[in-house]
């Protein structure tokens, strides 16, 4: 999953010279977004294990896994051997980074800002903690002349209300409310989120599913399956009672893209920007 619960522990490990990574040193990333830059700076020959929202370059899929970022098997890990974990801060609970430190093996986490200007120095984070600055510069112009394109899809006159629904079936669902990378990136490709009044996740119902009236609904297309397609959507207490209800305007997109603000961002929001605008 990718919504990022937030914990109390939040560190950004790094050795004295920011450089951690030797040719033949093994790294277990427990991040899609983490994994993605990595291989994107020319290190993914040194991964040898993820966690399953590794999925970007798809070469990465055959990498061993060790579980979802939220549900970390410290045994799993340790016995991929590596000499560095690495991923986001507030995805690791400390008592994993206690076992994993316990065990001798070294943790580099990053904090996360849903924001350009957040991906760019995340790039730049990662890429100089294991030793590969100059690889970020690539990836970053890429990015950028990527970000630009989006800008253009995103400019529009009247923007549509966008609710992000978190689906896992029927018995699972959540809205993002403000402070979410769900938020940040239907802003940046030209929408409003539908809710505000609270921060994080919560729980959907249909009084608040009317209440906010959104023109637009975005899952990922996983939850949209996990639902039955569009006609189980309907089903939904609510949804038909809505503008985005009523018109059936519903957006799907790879869950991995839409909220990892990572390289490929600007993809993720030219994307977003043309589905619901």
């Amino acid at each position: 999953m990718y919504i990022k619960f937030k914990f109390i522990f939040a560190v950004i490990a790094f050795c004295a010279m920011g450089i951690v990574a030797r040719a033949q040193s093994k790294i277990v990333s427990v991040n899609g977004t983490v994994s993605e830059i990595l291989a994107g700076i020319g290190l993914e020959k040194n991964i040898v294990g993820t966690d399953v929202t590794s999925n970007y370059p798809a070469s990465l899929k055959a990498k061993p896994k060790v579980g979802h970022n939220r549900n970390l098997s410290a045994e799993g890990i340790i016995a991929l051997q590596p000499d560095v974990v690495t991923g986001i801060a507030t995805e690791v609970k400390p008592e994993l980074a206690a076992q994993l430190k316990s065990a001798g093996i070294k943790l580099v986490l990053f904090n996360q800002t849903f924001s350009a200007d957040g991906t760019r120095q995340l790039i730049r984070e990662v890429a100089k903690a294991f030793g590969k600055p100059q690889g970020a510069e690539p990836l970053i112009q890429k990015l950028n002349t990527e970000l630009a394109g989006a800008a253009k899809a995103a400019k529009v006159k009247t923007k549509p209300k966008v609710l992000f629904i978190y689906a896992r079936g029927t018995g699972t669902m959540m809205v993002a409310g403000e402070g979410t990378q769900m938020q940040h990136i239907i802003q940046m490709a030209g929408g409003t989120n539908a809710v505000t009044g609270f921060n994080d996740f919560k729980p959907l119902t249909p009084e608040a599913l009317v209440g906010a009236n959104p023109d637009v609904i975005l899952l990922f297309s996983s939850g949209m399956q996990s639902l039955g397609g569009t006609a189980g959507l309907l089903n939904v207490q609510g949804i038909a009672q809505t503008n985005a209800g009523k018109n059936k305007r519903f957006v799907t997109m790879d869950g991995e893209l839409l909220s990892s603000f990572g390289p490929r961002l600007g993809q993720a929001v030219t994307e977003l920007a043309q589905k619901i605008n």
